[in-house]
This record gives structure tokens, sequence and C-alpha cells, in this order.
């Protein structure tokens, strides 16, 4: 059955690798990029090397949380409903540490962002098309800073990053219990891929990226993954595995839940 699916952060890396992939198989792809030109030339080469002319995209700055809700209202304007959304999109080091609004720019785009656009977009995401919702998180996990998320406090890229996707992960299996029959799958898609984001941060990669890209596949569409929600893929072994301890603290993810809710209204 053919599926619309959108992928944030896909004018590049592994998340355009995954959309070429996708749209190969015939799927209507949704790309989404922060720039204009970016998304347009995104667009024009996922289709040439596809094949497939339902390939379209969508634009914001996920650091920005009022844009995140203009693109929500826009995909739900032309998109009559979603059956994959790949929470990609993800920032490491960057010029600025915080937003306009005084945020940690990590916690923002690497959480806040996917949390509320996915909300946003719930209305969309049918549980009767078996639909599934993938969360980049990663291999790097830290307990979470508050008063770091708010910009209250100055911590490194390294652990802004790291807490910023423990809690992608804490939420991802909180959502899972909230959507009955809809699968929610939080994925490390493997540590220092060949990636802008990973060679900018360590000059260094020990995978290429479609490791990454096969692995967004896979959990996306494939039979072998039907049914599991609520759980952490970690591809650098291959395997469901483990997550942060937090991410099963029941007390601790209401907390982010509870605080997320009230910074994002």
């Amino acid at each position: 059955m053919m599926k619309n699916i959108l992928i944030t952060g896909s004018t590049d890396g592994i998340g355009k690798l995954v959309a070429i992939k996708l749209a190969k198989d015939g799927h209507s792809i949704y790309v989404h990029g922060r720039n204009e030109e970016k998304v347009d030339t995104a667009i024009s080469e996922i289709r040439s090397k596809s094949g497939n002319d339902k390939v379209h995209g969508f634009v914001a700055d996920l650091s920005d949380l009022d844009a995140v809700k203009k693109m929500a209202q826009q995909v739900r304007d032309q998109v009559s409903q979603i059956d994959v959304l790949i929470n990609n999109a993800g920032v490491f080091k960057t010029l600025n540490f915080y937003t306009k609004d005084g945020l940690d720019l990590r916690f923002v785009v690497n959480y806040l962002a996917p949390f509320l656009l996915t909300k946003e977009l719930l209305p969309l995401v049918k549980k009767e098309n078996e639909a599934r919702i993938i969360n980049l998180s990663s291999a790097a996990q830290a307990n979470i800073s508050y008063e770091a998320m708010i910009g209250k406090e100055k911590i490194s890229f390294n652990e802004s990053y790291a807490q910023s996707k423990l809690a992608l992960t804490m939420w991802s299996f909180h959502l899972a219990k909230e959507l009955e029959g809809i699968a929610i799958i939080a994925v490390n898609p493997g540590s220092l891929l060949n990636t802008k984001m990973a060679n900018a941060a360590y000059g260094q990669y020990w995978s290429p990226a479609n490791k990454g890209a096969d692995v967004l596949y896979d959990l996306a569409v494939s039979e072998d993954h039907k049914g599991i929600s609520g759980k952490y893929f970690d591809n650098d072994k291959g395997e469901y595995a483990n997550a942060h301890p937090h991410a099963y603290d029941e007390l601790e993810i209401n907390k982010l839940i509870d605080f997320t809710n009230k910074l994002i209204d």
C-alpha cells in the first residue's frame, strides 16, 4: 500500500537518502527544510533519482516554534493523511546557542519542535492505516536540566545535545502509551555517520550515511517492525535495546511532559 510520508530535515544527510529510497517505492514523500531553495533542490533531486513525481516540500525553521505551528497548518491544509512521520531534523553545533526566545537551540530543534509538530499533525495520523512515528534519538542521552532547556543554565554542546535526545526518547515512550494503534519508535540511527552534522561536530565518521537511511527505511515501512511501539532501536547494535534509565521512569517522564506542555502553550 502506498503511503504519505513526511520527513523533517530531509534536504541532505540521512533524511534525503531515506526520502529517495521511499520515493523509489512509489510513496508520496513530503520533505522539509529551513531554506526554500534547498527544499526545491531536494525535491528535484529526489524526483529525478526515484522517477517519482509525488514529492513535495515544506519550509520551516524548527528553532522557531511559531514557524513549526505555521508549517503544521500548511501540512493540514495540503495533506489528507500522514501514514509515516519521521522526525529526523536535528542540530548539534550551531553559531547561536539560544533561539530568539532565549531557549537552548538544541532542545528546541531536537525535542520541542518534533513534540509540537507531532501534536499538531496527530489529526492526520490514522491508526487504521497502521501509522508509524519515527523519532531520531541518539546513543548520547543524559539527565535533563530544565534550567538549561530554558536558557537559564549554560552547558556544553555535547551535554545539550545528549539531554535533548533523552527528552525526545522519554516523550516517544510516553506518546506510545497515549496513542493506541499508532507505532512510535525512538531510534539511534548510528553513531558518527558520514553526515554534515557529525563531520562538523567531530571531523570524522565511523559509518556511511546509508547505514542510518537504511534503518529509517526499515522502521518506516518494513513488516519486520509492524506493531512494535514504545521501543528504542539502537542501530549501533542492530537491535532493540535499552535507552537511558530515565526513559522508563514514570515520574521523570511526567515531569518532562508537564514542563513541555507549559512551555509550548
